[in-house]
């Protein structure tokens, strides 16, 4: 058994999804800069994302679940996970984001497992508040560590495929580290590097 480990967000998915839940609000581009200087490993992620969070209450639950149920996925995404599970690789998904996207997304394209955050809901409006399994800059790196040990593969075995600066923490556990279309502070830290998108590009380099 090997493992795959994925990020979502402008990575198995063409963009960011806070930035498509800020649009509703008027907050597209005040929240893509926040986004992108995070991304960028500008900002500490826990506050940013926290800071973003805060600016989406009042954002109604049934908006927030149609967005989710539309983003539009990164070409080859369904393809390229359906080879590697060909592959014996199981295949994970770590996301900065948000479960209303996540869990939808597995039933779309595939993949075993998903660990995102959850958003806060009061009222069926946004709280501003979120929690979850995903929120602080090494947080891909802690749950990937543990799954290697509850599955008993090693780094050997193990690929990660990100485009962001908190992708970085689990870089240091995978023997294959694809930056997808990333930020230069990520590709630093990759051994394969793909800048067009299209996910099936990584099967030539596994």
């Amino acid at each position: 058994m090997k493992l795959c480990v994925f990020d979502f967000d402008s990575t198995l998915m063409d963009g960011e999804t806070i930035d498509f839940l800020a649009k509703p609000l008027g907050l597209g581009e005040k929240i893509a800069q926040i986004t992108e200087r995070a991304m960028q490993g500008e900002l500490d992620f826990f506050e940013s994302l926290t800071t973003r969070v805060t600016l989406l209450k009042g954002l109604p639950r049934t908006t927030l679940d149609e967005i989710c149920h539309n983003l539009p996925y990164m070409p080859g995404a369904k393809e390229c996970i359906k080879e590697l599970k060909k592959m014996n690789y199981k295949v994970v998904v770590f996301s900065g984001g948000f479960r209303n996207a996540t869990s939808y997304a597995k039933e779309i394209l595939g993949f075993d497992a998903e660990f995102s955050n959850t958003l806060h809901i009061r009222d069926d409006l946004l709280s501003g508040l979120v929690g979850g399994e995903m929120m602080f800059d090494f947080s891909k790196g802690d749950m990937l560590l543990r799954l290697q040990n509850i599955l008993g593969i090693d780094e050997e075995n193990t690929l990660v495929v990100g485009d962001g600066a908190n992708d970085r923490s689990m870089f240091k556990y995978a023997s294959k580290r694809v930056a997808f279309c990333a930020k230069d502070i990520l590709k630093k830290e990759a051994n394969i590097i793909i800048d067009t998108k299209d996910l099936t590009k990584i099967l030539q380099k596994v």
